[in-house]
């Protein structure tokens, strides 16, 4: 798979432009893969050295979305972002407040949370023909339309939250 484009819309929304590639696995990774990272961040803010590595991970993706963004919006958000990750970094490592797994944590379960909140905005109560749900429908062979997909995937999007936070509890117990 190549991809040729990435836009970011105002509007929450976006398109990647992509050639080849495996259109059943690339159609629901925007929804379910925000979900995945979600349920990864709350699993890493379990214990300091997983949350630690997850805040450097979360730097690293911000340094290069930093360098590639074409837009000062964008850029502003990850250098912005990328302080506030070094403050709160800073004082757990210089203070007695610790705080970074929380942030991470809190990172995670908004994530979650907003991946199960944008399936059903755009692709159960809002009906927008081109969407990723639409277009998996029309090439699965199965009858679901493009709000059944949307519920299958926020279901599945709810089981990696409701399975993150059941296992981040059993890691902490």
């Amino acid at each position: 798979m190549q991809v040729e484009g990435i836009q970011v819309h105002a509007n929450e929304g976006g398109v990647t432009q992509t050639r080849g590639g495996v259109y059943w696995l690339i159609l629901p990774a925007g929804y379910l893969g925000s979900s995945f990272w979600g349920m990864a961040l709350i699993l890493a803010s379990t214990n300091l050295t997983t949350a630690r590595i997850a805040a450097g991970c979360l730097a690293v993706a911000l340094l290069v979305v930093l360098f590639v963004a074409k837009n000062w919006t964008l850029r502003g958000l990850c250098i912005g972002f990328i302080i506030f990750l070094a403050i709160i970094w800073l004082l757990q490592e210089t203070t007695k407040v610790r705080i970074l797994r929380y942030v991470i944590l809190f990172i995670g379960v908004m994530n979650s949370l907003f991946s199960v909140y944008d399936i059903y905005d755009d692709l159960i109560s809002r009906r927008v023909h081109s969407s990723d749900a639409e277009k998996f429908a029309e090439i699965c062979p199965c009858p679901c339309n493009g709000v059944g997909w949307g519920i299958i995937w926020g279901m599945i999007s709810f089981i990696f939250l409701c399975g993150s936070i059941y296992l981040g509890l059993l890691i902490l117990s």
